[in-house]
Parts: structure tokens; sequence; C-alpha cells
């Protein structure tokens, strides 16, 4: 089963460490392609060689003893090392996860059966893109006729902010398998809004009617300017645009707990409304929570829900700094919300899972859980 046919109803918008140019996993550029042991929170019946501590029952981000997970149980984090701004796809029967530079790959990514015991494969971009010079951050990759297409953000090497140096743009990039190399032969990005910021974070969005979108951000926290997302339609292919830039109204850092940003936007379909989840607020910091906002139109316009934020930090124990959130379907059509969050020496953004029901129309995070749970 393709990557599409699997998520009919996941409206995706891509993924990395809050890809923002007030940081978002700077790395170096002149990343390698090394292969990396299997560094994963895994099941309790069949825990990967590498599994971590987590997994066997150690330490939880307060330093407390948390159970060890029995059969068909796992412990968050399912990833133990440095992998922020994460995007999950599924492809056949394998979950791709990929996420911002992790300072020795471009684009990394890992795969999975179930989500929970994952294997670190190394870089999908070994070759970095000529228009663009470092910060490679928040890749999303999604199936068109044009192979696989990853949307991705870096900052250009000509484009310039009104802070004046580099600006950060979104650029796409294409392979023939998920596993990579993605490549992209172009000279400038895909798109770039050098006055208002710069532009990250884009996500793909596959539509009722089956129409494809990119949703992205402006990146004026950068430059003292207000922060929103912005939505254009694509070509079948993915490749190029097929319809004018839209302002998504509604959304805009204009909350006490969104702060300077909001960013990360992922958009799911669920009985005739559109749930716009987004992060917000200092990515490096304790702050840095998930809410959403619902239209019933794709492009809205939005309004925030009241009980925002849905994910936030665990005061005094952790996880610390939730967000910049995927989600993805399990083969039961349990939705489960991906993200990252620091561990308690702030040192990496690990990767968690966490499910999502819906109340009363209302979708509920049931995490950070750091006790064990069933495996998808």
């Amino acid at each position: 089963m393709t990557a599409t046919a699997r998520l009919p109803l996941l409206l995706l918008t891509v993924i990395l460490v809050a890809a923002c140019s007030s940081g978002g996993g700077d790395g170096p550029s002149g990343s390698t392609a090394a292969s990396q042991p299997p560094t994963s929170g895994g099941s309790a019946s069949a825990p990967p060689a590498s599994a971590s501590a987590a997994a066997s029952g150690a330490a939880s981000p307060s330093g407390s003893v948390i159970p060890s997970p029995g059969e068909g149980e796992f412990v968050n984090p399912v990833i133990t090392r440095n992998m922020p701004d994460p995007y999950v796809m599924a492809v056949d029967d394998t979950y791709y996860l990929y996420s911002t530079e992790d300072g020795s790959n471009r684009f990394p990514y890992a795969t999975s059966q179930d989500l929970v015991s994952w294997e670190y494969q190394g870089s999908a971009m070994p070759k970095p893109p000529a228009w663009t010079d470092r910060n490679y951050w928040a890749p999303e990759v999604t199936e068109t006729s044009a192979g696989y297409v990853m949307y991705y953000t870096a900052r250009s090497r000509e484009i310039k902010r009104p802070s004046g140096d580099g600006a950060q743009c979104v650029g796409v990039a294409v392979a023939d398998s998920p596993e990579g190399p993605f490549v992209d032969e172009s000279e400038e990005p895909l798109v770039c809004q050098p006055d208002l910021g710069g532009t990250i974070d884009a996500s793909v969005v596959r539509d009722v009617d089956d129409s494809l979108w990119l949703i992205y951000k402006n990146d004026g926290n950068c430059c003292s300017i207000k922060t929103r997302f912005y939505m254009r339609q694509m070509a079948e292919d993915g490749l190029t645009f097929a319809g004018e830039e839209i302002e998504v109204e509604g959304v805009v850092n204009d909350k006490p707990w969104e702060g300077r940003v909001v960013e990360a936007p992922t958009i799911y379909h669920l009985d005739g409304t559109y749930y716009l989840f987004y992060s917000a607020n200092d990515y490096a910091g304790v702050p840095y929570a998930v809410g959403y906002a619902t239209s019933t139109e794709l492009t809205g316009p939005y309004v925030d829900a009241e009980e925002n934020p849905i994910l936030a930090s665990v005061p005094q124990v952790g996880p610390f700094g939730p967000g910049h959130q995927t989600l993805i379907e399990d083969p039961d059509g349990d939705l489960w919300m991906v993200y990252h969050a620091w561990e308690r020496t702030f040192s990496e953004r690990e990767v968690w899972i966490d499910e999502v029901v819906f109340e009363g129309g209302k979708p509920v995070v049931q995490g950070p859980d750091v006790e064990p749970q069933a495996v998808p």
C-alpha cells in the first residue's frame, strides 16, 4: 500500500525541530551517510539490540523509576537520539521517519514496522542542493507521479531577509524510493518570502478531493514580524505550484502561550472539519507546545481552540518543549501524534508518540505519556 492509500484522510503538513530562524537544529552542511546503530525505545516482546534504557524500565524524565513495558507494550521516547522535527509516512508495511539534520547527517531517516522499534539509516539527502548554505530543517515526504517528493527548509546563499543575512526558504527534492537519495537540481528554492523573514516548515496536504496543497509559514520571528501560515495548491506531480498563494486566516501568534511564533502546521480532516495542528513559542525552551484550530474549509478561516495548548511540557518532570508534531494512522485506524521533546539535559530532541482521540469533536492527545502503553 502506498503512503497516499495508507492515509486517505491524513492531510499532513511537514515536520522537524521547530524549524524556525530562531533555532531548528543547526548542524554541519557537509553531512555524511554513515550507518548508525538502532536507537529505539522498542517493545518488551521484541526489543532491538540497542534499545534505550527507558525501554528496560530505568529512569523517567524526572529521574524516577517507571515500570518496565510488558508483552506488547512500549514506553516513550521511542527514539533516544537527536531527531528533531520528525515526519512519518507509511509505505507498504514500513514506516519512514525523516528529521531535521542531527549534526552528522542531512535529513536523517529511520525505519520501523510498528512505530515503536526504529532503526537509524543515515542521510536521505547526501548531496546539498546548490542554492542552499546550511540549516537543513523539517523535511516532509509524499508520493506523487514524480516519485517520492521531499519538501524541506534550508538557508539560501543569495536571498536575504530584513536582518541582512540569508533567508530560510523551502525547496523540493525527488527520489525514486523513500530511502532516497533525494536530489534537488534547481538553482533556487521552491518558495521564499524574504520580505516576511523567509519561509519554513512546509507541509504537504492531500485534500478530500485528492488535490495536493502545500502549507508553510513565514519566518517572521527572525525579524520581529508576526508569523502566519500560507497555502498554495500544487501541480499533481508536487514539483510546481498550480495556484496563487493564500494567507490562512485565523492563526497568528497573538496568544500568550504562542509567544513570538506559530509554526509546524499539520492538517487532518475528520467528519467535515479541518483540524490545523501547529506548534508555538520558543522551540528551545519549556514553553514550546502544540495547539490546534478548526475550519470547515481547507484554506480557512480557522478558529483557535479555547483549550490550547493540548500538548505541553510536564513541569519539573519532563518531557520538555514537546512539538513539531505530525500525525499517522496505525493499521487499526488509530491516530498517533509523533513529536519531538527535549530530554532533561536539553541536549537532544528525542522522538515520542502518543495516541490522539476525539471527544466531542475535540482532539485529545493522551500524553506526554511516560508510562507503558500498548504498541500501535
